[in-house]
């Protein structure tokens, strides 16, 4: 199965850390574009707070990766993070542009790829 995905590559001394100020943004964002948005606001802090006690650590967090058109994954191997979808149909560019607009007001240094390694699942 083909993988489409929008990699944000984080660049120079940028790190995880630097991702816990504009992170909780960015995954409310997210799940109200993927139309994931959890009803009950305990489930989203939780999922919030997982990634925070991480990311504060300058640790690789969990992300989102729950079946869902989209998904965002933080990989094991690259300071890194990216969105991805098996569906070619599915447009990415609102969320990868708006987390690159996030990402660059809150002064992070990174690179945008796309479909950087489409050998993952």
């Amino acid at each position: 199965m083909k993988v489409f995905s929008t990699h944000f590559v984080l660049k120079g001394k940028s790190s995880y850390k630097d991702l816990a100020p504009v992170f909780p943004d960015i995954l409310k964002m997210f799940l109200e574009e993927i139309d994931q948005m959890p009803e009950e606001e305990e489930i989203l802090q939780m999922f919030i707070e997982l990634n925070m006690i991480d990311l504060e650590r300058d640790r690789k967090p969990e992300g989102y990766n729950r079946k869902g058109k989209i998904r965002l994954v933080f990989p094991t191997d690259a300071k890194e993070f990216y969105i991805k979808t098996y569906s070619k149909s599915t447009d990415m560019s609102k969320i990868a542009d708006n987390i690159s607009t996030m990402l660059t007001a809150a002064g992070i240094k990174f690179e945008v790829r796309q479909n950087d390694r489409t050998d993952f699942d």
